[in-house]
């Protein structure tokens, strides 16, 4: 798009952005962002990205973190459980499609998160990320806190076990760019390295804890001022066992005793019967699973009595039945993290164009080969690839033709509102507005933008 366009909208003085017309950047949002998303200039990319934050903060979207709420959880549990939604692809449209169902039912207590694995197949660095989010808050005229998170920041185990400093330092990094992208919530998942063949349940927890501890006073160290990141832990791996009271007071209590660094966690992933996509049969539907919410709810009130942490996180949830969900909220449940069932709507729609769907399909079983494994019957490859066919294909699905996109973006919407309902985040933007204050972080428009909008 012609940047000049925009000097009618906003002005930049110095490093100061200033929003003229919040009517008029809606309405070239579309334009700018996919631009920016696109070209192939990086410095310019970084710059518009950049351009747009600033924007999306001054018209009242600010990127902020959850810890206020989740203590306010932690003191007096409100009846709702956070959603928390990995978006990978179509991600601006989804985005839209949210932000207009937490305008209709008024709600604020939900967050947009991307794991570690999903940052590399989707191809959506946390600065892009967070800009497609703040991008469809202006879109939707959303204003108010937005909570960005980076999801499963995990250590790979065999990549620690094989030298510990590159993985570590590679989290780090991860960490530090999630941050400088105004993420500020983060989970740290390094129950990767519980040791098992420990003889007590703390020496197995012992990698895990020391390991939260390292990266959390990392967080603390370079967070923004002002700002406390909400930062979680994990005892479970997702799809292992499920996590029982006494590993839970191992990784909690080594963590509190050598964790001096500010703020601790503010919730706790656990195990209880999921695992991530769902568990996929020879014929391409997905099994039935059942989750332990006993043990859910017994771990909620452990995290929240004994550690004022907000409760528990439950993993791997989108494709469970819809009669499940009201049981997060009412076992106190503090955040399910909810992914596969999304992509899942948008692969399966009959608004999908075939043609596109096959070229993704094909191109899938070209680039993916290697990953069929034996005894997998197709449909079984499909369904656990085809999430990696979002980042490579990223421009294609962006063009999708409208109409299509528009009847795919309903039925999302449609599952939004029933997810909203189930976990009762309907008219939680009050608590949010009453427990969260949101710092708005500056960041300088790079000067080769500047001069673009020919403004000193």
């Amino acid at each position: 798009m012609d940047i000049k366009k925009l000097k009618n909208v906003l002005s930049v003085t110095g490093s100061s952005l200033e929003l003229k017309d919040k009517a008029g950047l809606k309405a070239l949002m579309d334009e700018l962002l996919y631009e920016a998303v696109f070209t192939e200039d990086k410095d310019r990319q970084i710059a518009l990205f950049i351009l747009i934050k600033e924007a999306a903060k001054a018209a009242g979207a600010v990127p902020a973190s959850i810890q206020d709420l989740y203590e306010e959880m932690g003191r007096n549990y409100p009846g709702f459980t956070v959603p928390a939604i990995n978006i990978r692809g179509l991600t601006y449209d989804t985005a839209k499609a949210i932000f207009r169902k937490v305008n209709e039912v008024n709600a604020g207590a939900l967050i947009f998160e991307i794991a570690r694995s999903e940052i590399g197949y989707t191809k959506q660095r946390p600065l892009e990320y967070s800009t497609v989010v703040l991008a469809a808050a202006v879109s939707e005229g959303f204003t108010g806190p937005v909570f960005i998170q980076g999801d499963h920041f995990q250590l790979v185990r065999k990549n620690y076990l094989a030298d510990p400093k590159p993985e570590t330092d590679y989290v780090k990094g991860l960490i530090k760019e999630a941050i400088e992208a105004e993420f500020y919530n983060i989970d740290i998942d390094s129950s990767t390295l519980v040791d098992i063949d420990k003889p007590t349940t703390k020496e197995q927890q012992r990698p895990n804890f020391q390991m939260t501890k390292e990266l959390a006073a990392y967080i603390r160290e370079i967070q923004p001022k002002g700002i406390n990141v909400s930062i979680g832990g994990e005892i479970g791996e997702i799809g292992g066992k499920n996590s029982n009271p006494e590993e839970l007071r191992a990784y909690l209590d080594g963590f509190k005793e050598i964790f001096k660094a500010g703020k601790g966690l503010s919730k706790l992933s656990v195990q209880t019967g999921t695992s991530h996509g769902g568990v996929v049969l020879p014929d391409g539907t997905l099994a039935k699973v059942k989750i332990d919410f006993d043990t859910l709810r017994t771990l909620s009130d452990m995290a929240r009595k004994e550690y004022s942490l907000s409760g528990c996180v439950q993993h791997g949830a989108s494709t469970l039945p819809e009669e499940a969900f009201h049981m997060f909220p009412e076992t106190g449940t503090s955040e399910v993290h909810l992914a596969t069932g999304f992509q899942n709507i948008m692969y399966d729609s009959a608004s999908m164009p075939k043609e596109f769907k096959d070229e993704v399909y094909e191109f899938i079983k070209k680039e993916y080969a290697k990953e069929w494994k034996e005894g997998q019957t197709e449909e079984q490859f499909i369904y656990s690839t085809r999430k990696k066919g979002f980042g490579p294909l990223k421009k294609k699905w962006w063009d999708l033709p409208s109409n299509g996109k528009a009847s795919i973006m309903k039925e999302l919407e449609d599952r939004f509102g029933l997810l909203f309902d189930k976990l009762k985040v309907r008219n939680t933007k009050d608590i949010v507005n009453r427990t969260v204050r949101p710092v708005v972080v500056k960041k300088e428009i790079p000067e080769s933008l500047r001069k673009e909008l020919r403004v000193q």
